[in-house]
């Protein structure tokens, strides 16, 4: 061992005295995964829900097979806000209900007050044929026929 003078009195001083902060990574990787997560939700919403015009098409056959049926509640429920309040349920037979039964025969893209919509095509059985106007609003609604 060795004997003499030491230069310091104690063991030297540690290196890192600060307290220990945590590095952000996790928090990166965590905020990272969330908007990979919406994205890839984004991308697959149309995937489980369909398109515009799938939902147009598969809505006005809902509102139809109701009308058929006579279930005219369930019919008032698929009408948009202003047709709801335009209509009880006992009248919206009247109001949409063709000769004989109605059948979905094709959907295009419309606007509706600069908002995008659906044209969706219904044959009759004594051959006339009907637009039902469809609007998003909280879901697919029906919104008046020409």
């Amino acid at each position: 061992m060795t004997t003499g003078p030491f230069l310091y009195d104690d063991d030297p001083a540690p290196l890192h005295t600060g307290t220990p902060r945590r590095s952000g990574k996790l928090l990166v990787l965590i905020f990272g995964g969330t908007v990979v997560l919406a994205v890839l939700m984004v991308v697959a919403l149309p995937v489980f829900k369909g398109s515009a015009e799938e939902q147009s098409r598969e809505v006005a056959g809902v509102f139809l097979s109701a009308l058929n049926q006579g279930d005219t509640e369930t019919a008032h429920q698929l009408l948009c806000d202003d047709e709801r309040a335009r209509l009880a349920p006992d009248e919206v037979a009247a109001a949409y209900v063709g000769d004989g039964v109605g059948e979905v025969e094709g959907a295009e893209e419309a606007t509706v007050d600069g908002e995008p919509a659906q044209r969706v095509l219904v044959g009759w059985a004594d051959g006339a044929t009907t637009e039902l106007l469809v609007v998003n609003e909280g879901g697919a609604r029906i919104c008046g026929s020409d």
